[in-house]
Order: C-alpha cells, then structure tokens, then sequence
C-alpha cells in the first residue's frame, strides 16, 4: 500500500517539476524585452548642391628680394617667417662708399655750375665788345659754344649725382609688399650683388589665391547657367575642406576663369580669392574645393551611419508607430558632413535607426531612443 502511494507520489512531483519548467520557459520567453536602437528623425533642409574639386593655394603676391648694388651685408632687420609691411626696412648694405660717391658728385655738380656761371659772363661780355667790333664774331660764336657745353655739363653732373643716390639708397633693402618674409638666404657680413640671387622672398597672406582644374563640361555647364541668368551672377560662391578635414570658415568667390584649355589634361584653371586673416592657408598647400553648382533648395537628410547597401542597392531601417521594423529603400545624392541627402524612399519626420542596426530584422518590435540633434 505504502510503495503504490509513494510511486503515485513521485510521479505528481515530476509532473509539477515539468510544468513549472515549460510554463517558466514560457513565461520567460513572453517577456523578453524588445532590442533597443537609436533612431533620428528625417529632416528637410536647404542645401546647395556643389561640384567638388582638388586646388592648390596661390600667393596673390609673390617677390624675391635680390641686391640691386653690390656690397657686405651690414644689418638684417626682421625674424624670418614674420609679417612685414610695405617699406619696411630688410637689409642694409654698407654705405661708406656710396655716401663718398654722392659727395664727390655734388662736388662735380658745384664744379660744372660754376663753369657755367663763367662762361655765361664770357658770352655776356663778348656780346657787348662785338657791338664795339672789339672782338671778331669767331671769339662770340665759340664763347656761345663754351657757354652751351657747361651747361651740358651741369646736366650731366646732376645726373651722375641722382645716380649715386639711387645706389646710395638700392643699400637699404625694403619690403615691396605686405607678407611674410621667408627664411634669409644671406646673413650679416656676407657680400651680395645683384648676380648673388634672392636674399630671402616674401609672400602675401591675406587675401590669398586657390586655382583648381575644371573640365570642359564644368565649364560649359557654368556658361549654360551664366547665359540662363542673363550673365548676372558671373561669380561662383568656393568652399574649402582643409588637409585635416574641416570646413575652412570664411567662403571664397572665383575671378578669373583661363583663356585656354591644358592640352595635357583637359580641364581649364578656375582661381577663388580667399580671406585669409588667420594664415591658415598657406601658398603651395592643397585643399578641397567645392563650388555651389546651383541655388539652394530643400532635401531630405539621414545621418550617414543610417544608409546600408546591400546587392540591391541603398537601404534604411524605419521605426513606424507600432515600433516596428521596416525595411525601405532609398535613393541617395550628395554627402553633406555626416548626412547624406535622399532623393527618395523617405518622408520628413520619419524615425531612421542609426545604432543596433545588427541587432534588428524587419518586421521586429523594438526599442527607440531617438539621438540628440547636433
């Protein structure tokens, strides 16, 4: 009596063991909480489309300061890589000897003038004795040809003199320019001429140049929208992307456009002018180059990290209002910093997931936590 009791016994227990197992597995399946992502809402902006190009950053003004008279290097008056105005003083070149060259010609000047005083008394004289017939006509006319050679020769005294004191002052070397001045090629002591090369050279900084390469279809496009807005805006608005990625802060506009096409490569030098008051553009440095190709007009914008290609094609995750899983597929432009621009597939203020992507799969309920807007 007792063992049937204690098999009847036992096999209650395993029943209540079994169903508690199933029923927990069921229970614990029922609850398991939906996956979380991060979602961002589509959003409508205006953007410019723009054509994108690779320029290199050009001087407007460029100079190589040379010697223009021979002579040792006395003083150098700047820190190499420093900002210098116009005029502002460079290098001296020793100025003894030009000093007593413009001296000596102020003294041949003062010479040749007094010969010329001279000989115009001799002429007035002689003008007056040949009334008297005292003199014969021979000694007049060689007094008017004495009078007129000392008069050539003060004009050549004088300018002999204007020419020592252009060399006098070739000794003090200027900035003919605004810029910064470069490393100096020569130092105090050493003796230069105007064979000796470039001393140091300065470039302009601000504004500064960038010329690019367009291709003939770039620029048969620009014409067709130049013609189209009867030739009124013949300027295009230039953007930058520096070497390390940023959006330089201070737009350009292009000015000249070349005359002929490079036979090389088939494109056409478009140049910008730039501000450049910070000197983070530096001549001979390459940049990114973007130019607004049209007026701005509205899109659609999806971060990047929402946008997924598969074999066929472009596609986002949506979460609609049931917090579902749809998969829908796009057609996408231009990138524009971290968000790209869709064309089609999506409507504004629909929920994109930009993170758990690898999580999810269509048709599943999820978690949405939409993401800070930048």
């Amino acid at each position: 009596m007792f063992g049937r009791d204690s098999s009847v016994v036992k096999k209650a227990v395993v029943g209540v063991l079994v169903c508690v197992v199933h029923c927990g597995a069921a229970v614990a399946q029922g609850s398991a909480p939906a996956p979380a992502v991060t979602v961002s809402p589509v959003v409508s902006r205006q953007v410019t489309e723009t054509a994108d190009f690779v320029g290199r950053v050009v001087a407007i003004n460029k100079v190589d300061v040379v010697a223009r008279v021979p002579g040792f290097i006395e003083e150098r008056n700047f820190t190499e890589g420093q900002q210098v105005k116009t005029g502002d003083l460079l290098f001296r070149i020793e100025q003894d000897t030009y000093k007593a060259a413009v001296d000596q010609q102020k003294a041949n000047v003062a010479k040749a003038k007094a010969t010329e005083v001279n000989a115009a008394l001799q002429l007035h004289r002689g003008k007056e004795l040949i009334h008297n017939q005292t003199i014969p006509q021979s000694t007049l006319d060689q007094r008017e040809a004495d009078e007129a050679a000392a008069q050539a020769e003060v004009l050549q005294a004088e300018a002999l003199l204007q020419q020592a004191q252009i060399n006098l002052g070739y000794t003090e070397i200027r900035s003919p320019i605004d810029g910064r001045v470069g490393l100096a090629i020569f130092t105090v002591g050493n003796l230069v001429e105007p064979s000796s090369g470039k001393l140091a050279t300065i470039v302009s900084q601000d504004p500064i140049y960038v010329t690019f390469p367009a291709s003939e279809r770039d620029v048969i496009a620009y014409r067709h929208r130049l013609a189209e807005s009867g030739g009124i805006n013949q300027h295009l608005p230039v953007h930058i992307k520096l070497p390390d990625g940023t959006i330089y802060g201070h737009p350009g506009l292009t000015n000249f456009l070349d005359v002929q096409v490079e036979t090389n490569t088939d494109t056409v030098i478009v140049r910008a002018e730039f501000p450049n008051p910070d000197g983070l553009l530096v001549p001979g440095g390459i940049v990114g180059v973007g130019v607004d190709t049209g007026p701005p007009k509205w899109a659609l914008l999806v971060p990047q990290s929402a946008i997924q290609l598969d074999q066929a094609g472009h596609f986002v995750l949506v979460v609609d209002g049931a917090k579902k899983v749809e998969l829908r597929r796009v057609t996408t432009s231009v990138e524009l910093g971290r968000n790209v621009v869709v064309t089609d597939g999506l409507k504004e203020g629909e929920l994109v997931i930009v993170e758990g992507i690898q999580k999810v799969h269509a048709g599943q309920v999820v978690s949405a936590n939409v993401a800070p807007s930048n």
